[in-house]
């Protein structure tokens, strides 16, 4: 008898082991059904939507810039955001600012810093899709300092900022969110931008005006 109900007790342990398994196996699939990094368009509606979990950005190097844009991903269970400002808000404050993420930064601070949070982002965009084009620079450095494509970059060298001014901060923390691609742009897939109050007359697809300026592909 006693071998008997040692017997159905190694059976009934071992049923339950595999019940376990099976059990975490199968939430583990559906966790990685929801597609991390996802982007999402401004405006917002009125219920919340899922952004990718506010991090450091992915790795970024002095030299190319990998998994920038929107492939990106985070493993983590998405936060919810109602706005750009919001996810703004939510942006890491890093000590120390990579030099590929500071050439960005600095791109949308000397461009864009009077415009909204849209119109930074809008520009922030740009410099990550030329990276990523084949067609300039495949650094936001590099993007960056091509010559005879950004104004406010003389002799091969960008301005001082002041890193402590509100402006700067929003500039690193859309720098962030247009690096990890977690908020889509309204002129999204743009390569090229003026300003409104200038007609240069270029035979290219115009996507939209963002602000103070035009955007095109």
């Amino acid at each position: 008898m006693s071998r008997k109900l040692n017997r159905a007790s190694a059976i009934a342990v071992a049923a339950m082991t595999l019940t376990i398994v099976f059990s975490a196996g199968g939430s583990g699939a559906a966790a990685q059904a929801n597609p991390a990094g996802a982007v999402i368009q401004e405006p917002t509606p009125q219920h919340a939507i899922l952004v990718t979990t506010p991090q450091a950005p992915a790795a970024i190097t002095d030299g190319t810039v990998p998994n920038a844009g929107d492939e990106a991903a985070s493993d983590a269970v998405a936060p919810r955001a109602t706005s750009l400002a919001a996810l703004v808000s939510a942006q890491p404050k890093l000590s120390e600012l990579p030099r590929e993420l500071n050439c960005l930064a600095g791109a949308i601070y000397f461009e864009a810093k009077s415009e909204s949070l849209a119109g930074q982002l809008a520009v922030g965009r740009v410099i990550v899709a030329r990276s990523k084009s084949g067609r300039f620079p495949d650094s936001y450095c590099g993007v960056v300092f091509q010559r005879s494509q950004f104004s406010f970059i003389h002799g091969n060298t960008m301005p001082a900022v002041s890193k402590a001014s509100r402006q700067w901060k929003n500039a690193v923390a859309i720098a962030q969110i247009a690096h990890a691609g977690t908020w889509k742009s309204q002129a999204e897939g743009a390569l090229f931008f003026h300003a409104a109050y200038v007609a240069p007359g270029w035979r290219l697809t115009r996507l939209a005006r963002v602000d103070n300026h035009v955007f095109y592909r």
